[in-house]
């Protein structure tokens, strides 16, 4: 959990304001949901391993002896947003499509673009089972990280019944299906081998255990965020390779899902990053069809992720509504594209554009006239308030950045004028007070 100083707070607002931008193009509404939520609600989403990183709020006053909690801090955005429409449904739309960039906060081992508070961007729609929605999301994914400068990400495509069916296949039985997902969730962090171990742990024989990760390191070309574009295999042809591997009519249905979804996408600017990945699993339980992660290849873990969950809805509401949605880091986003240089220039990282200097505290009242006439012209000002040597105000508008210094001595006072100095040109003109608005806005833009 961190402080976030001005400089930080703008890179934020800049990745936020084009992620929302973005969200807004593809018809999606603001959503806010409070910090926090009954413990009822969030308990048993998650799977295990997400129980344990739910931060609990103890009973107050009375109860507080108890040492016992009913609230907590909200661990995702998507199990409050289906508690929002079992409670409000009578007043939301049969299709609803929101956004919500908010904090959540996770008990987890702190790491690079890890944190225990951070920022998801989450995108979501309620009410189809069209895989035009899976394909809409990923889109809008696309175009929101493309916009931000990304042009090295893969978003990786799965299916929960495909998961099942390899799961059957190899011999893993149902009651470890759960535990096998959590193991192949982390298969691109800790490996092949690391991975075997850990399934070995969860009670998974070693037969089947080798069995499942064979078939997975066959299938290494499928778009895995460490191999080139030239080793990986199209999703037609990963996806013929699925439907040899899984028997079942389920499975079947679900390599039926991602044809259409990849399908619909090479009409979007994802089309050409979407990659089959059968080993994709995605911890979180409440996943029932379509799960989606996006990589970029300098990152372990990924920059965000998300899937189908058309049975959450019905835990609250005892209805069942079709829903999925996708999940973007800001965190991680922040840090990837801090790395990479990949904020531009122009994003205004000083406190002001103008900083009015006075040389005597009596044009204090004069001072704050002008500064009223440049921010109507659209300026940002500051006022710098202890009046004294020039010098040592406009130093302190070249150390925050501040690139024009507009000077009020007593002969700019009483000719009604603003002496204006450009630092970084290193020029000085002479302005009618009504007019410096005007002239400085052109100073800027020449500047660029």
């Amino acid at each position: 959990m961190r402080d976030f100083l001005p400089g930080d707070v703008r890179r934020r607002e800049y990745v936020i304001g084009i992620i929302t931008r973005v969200y807004e193009r593809y018809g999606f509404e603001p959503l806010e949901t409070p910090a926090v939520e009954n413990l009822e609600t969030l308990m048993g989403k998650y799977g295990d391993e997400g129980n344990k990183l739910i931060f609990k709020i103890l009973k107050r006053g009375e109860h507080e002896k108890s040492g016992e909690a009913d609230l907590a801090l909200r661990y995702d955005l998507t199990v409050p947003l289906a508690r929002v429409v079992a409670q409000h449904q009578a007043r939301l739309p049969r299709l609803f499509k929101r956004y919500q960039i908010q904090p959540v906060w996770r008990a987890d081992r702190p790491a690079r673009g890890r944190f225990r508070e951070f920022y998801q961007c989450d995108v979501d729609s309620l009410g189809s089972t069209s895989p035009v929605e899976e394909a809409e999301l990923c889109a809008a994914v696309s175009d929101a990280l493309g916009e931000l400068g990304f042009r090295d990400f893969v978003i990786r495509l799965n299916h929960r019944h495909v998961l099942t069916s390899l799961l059957n296949a190899a011999g893993v039985g149902a009651d470890l299906h759960g535990a096998a997902l959590v193991t192949l969730d982390k298969l691109d962090k800790i490996g092949p081998d690391a991975a075997v171990a850990e399934l070995g742990e969860r009670g998974i024989g070693a037969d089947a255990g080798a069995a499942l990760l064979s078939f997975f390191n066959a299938g290494a070309a499928t778009g895995l965020k460490a191999r080139p574009d030239n080793e990986v295999r199209p999703c037609n042809e990963e996806l013929d390779r699925l439907q040899a591997s899984v028997g079942d009519t389920e499975g079947r249905a679900a390599i039926d899902t991602l044809r259409a979804i990849t399908a619909l996408m090479r009409a979007t600017s994802a089309g050409d990053k979407v990659r089959i990945d059968p080993s994709l699993a995605r911890g979180l339980s409440y996943y029932t069809g379509a799960i989606m992660e996006v990589n970029v290849a300098d990152l372990a873990g990924s920059l965000g992720g998300g899937g189908r969950y058309d049975n959450l809805i019905g835990m609250f509401s005892g209805q069942d509504i079709p829903a999925c949605g996708f999940s973007l880091g800001l965190e991680r986003i922040l840090v990837v594209m801090a790395e990479r240089g990949m904020f531009p220039p122009t994003l205004a990282m000083s406190p002001a554009d103008v900083m009015v200097a006075m040389f005597d505290a009596s044009a204090a009242a004069h001072a704050m006239r002008v500064a009223g006439h440049l921010r109507a012209a659209g300026l940002r000002v500051l006022v710098y308030p202890d009046a004294g040597k020039i010098g040592k105000q406009i130093k302190y508008a070249d150390g925050r950045g501040i690139p024009i210094v507009a000077m009020l001595g007593d002969d700019e006072i009483k000719a009604g004028t603003v002496t204006v100095k450009n630092l970084a040109a290193q020029s000085q003109e002479t302005h009618p007070e009504t007019d410096a608005g005007a002239r400085i806005l052109e100073a800027l833009k020449r500047r660029g």
